[in-house]
């Protein structure tokens, strides 16, 4: 039921001529099955597989120039762990005091990490586990929405661009070198313990053959599509078994904060501009706190220099996930869970 509501969504939003049917499609079927009462599920293998596709294609975007580059990106990397101090400086307060949220809920609320971490420590530290899935899916939800909107009107980004050439004569042994890359690379990252596995893992075998010049070629367009479906149904079915109670105060505090959240991005890259660091496009992909898969699939859409995206994305995950819960012990109470939850 699930892939029939995802695959509903993807051609009604291309029946009516939306932006990103195969992304936003399916993430809006799920999420209006999800709040009209239906349970939703996806199977997590594949979804991860899904995401060891876009770390294929990111690693086949580095040349030896991308990797000079890196260097010279260092003003802007300095910035990512500003905004993350910024946006819990202002997500903490936000959640404890206007929507009664317990501290570890609020801390692990407010912070831009990846939902599966984000969860892990909040439960760890006695956080409402159910207001953080649903708030995080919401920062996801709202910043994968909304972005677009934000490249087309002001920055006159093309949505409708194919995201790589198309499968029909393709190199074979290129294809089945990117597929090596991505089953291998995911095994072994899963197997170190690195965090974001099943995209870094592979983005870093494919990279590694990229700069060798091994392999030549992106994903076809196809698995870029097959990508895009299952992250957007993945987004759409966290809401699952949501209620209205839920929808009252988890949902809607979680888009208020989204609100806050874009508000901070667009300074940011308002700043990064005026200093001449890097093209606007760039840095709001870079600096967007939404979901790491998802970002990459709109830098991949609308050519915006990958690498300078996900190296971004990169620090902000390694910044959170070792500081997150760092900081948390410093600041808050343990073990105190949300009494409303």
């Amino acid at each position: 039921m699930t892939f029939a509501v995802a695959l509903a969504g993807a051609l009604a939003f291309r029946a009516l001529g939306l932006p990103l049917p195969w992304l936003l499609g399916p993430m809006a079927g799920c999420l209006v099955a999800s709040l009209s009462g239906a349970r939703l599920h996806g199977i997590r293998p594949l979804n991860d597989a899904m995401r060891a596709i876009l770390g294929v294609a990111v690693g086949a975007s580095f040349t030896p120039a991308l990797l000079g580059d890196l260097a010279g990106m260092w003003p802007t990397l300095a910035l990512m762990p500003v905004m993350i101090v910024v946006i819990g400086a202002l997500g903490v307060p936000y959640f404890q005091r206007l929507w009664g949220y317990d501290f570890a809920t609020s801390y692990y609320a407010a912070m831009p990490g990846g939902l599966q971490d984000m969860l892990l420590f909040g439960h760890e530290a006695g956080g409402n586990l159910r207001a953080l899935s649903l708030i995080h899916a919401t920062r996801v939800l709202v910043i994968v929405v909304a972005l677009p909107v934000l490249l087309v009107q002001v920055w006159d980004a093309s949505l409708d661009a194919a995201p790589g050439a198309p499968i029909r004569g393709m190199d074979p042994g290129q294809i089945a070198l990117m597929a090596l890359c991505g089953v291998v690379g995911w095994r072994v990252a899963r197997r170190a313990g690195l965090f974001g596995a099943s995209i870094l893992g592979p983005m870093i075998a494919t990279g590694a053959l990229a700069l060798a010049g091994i392999l030549t070629t992106p994903p076809p367009a196809e698995a870029i599509f097959l990508a895009q479906f299952f992250i957007g149904m993945a987004v759409g079915q966290a809401y699952s078994g949501i209620t209205w109670v839920e929808v009252r105060r988890d949902l809607i505090a979680g888009a208020g904060f989204c609100i806050v959240l874009i508000a901070l991005t667009l300074a940011v890259v308002e700043v990064i501009w005026v200093m001449d660091l890097a093209p606007p496009r760039e840095a709001v992909l870079a600096f967007a706190p939404g979901g790491q898969a998802e970002l990459a699939v709109l830098a991949l859409i609308v050519g915006a220099d990958i690498g300078f995206v996900i190296a971004h994305h990169v620090l902000r995950m390694v910044v959170v996930i070792l500081g997150a819960p760092l900081v948390a012990r410093l600041l808050g109470p343990r073990g105190r869970r949300d009494e409303r939850g």
